[in-house]
């Protein structure tokens, strides 16, 4: 298995909100790492969907519609819809 090789920011998830049945067992309230290197345990669908923001989000960069170092993102499964917080952090 690949290790992350700490580039960029730090990257944390928090499921804010999952609708229906989470595929991959996430809930409402779960926490985890994530990176370009880490899916943190989500299924493709979803890591596939979020990575082009992710890669954007842990390397600093910012989009006009994002709020500083938080963005949310959502599963594509619209019938069990997860939503997460991403936080960004400098790693110390």
């Amino acid at each position: 298995m690949a290790q992350d090789p700490g580039m960029g920011y730090k990257v944390t998830a928090t499921v804010v909100e999952a609708k229906g049945s989470c595929s991959a067992g996430h809930r409402a309230g779960d926490t985890f790492g994530i990176s370009c290197h880490d899916c943190g345990g989500l299924c493709g669908f979803f890591y596939h969907n979020i990575f082009p923001d992710l890669q954007t989000f842990q390397f600093g960069g910012n989009l006009p519609w994002w709020g500083g170092d938080t963005i949310h993102v959502q599963c594509p499964d619209a019938a069990n819809l997860v939503t997460l917080k991403l936080e960004r952090k400098k790693r110390t």
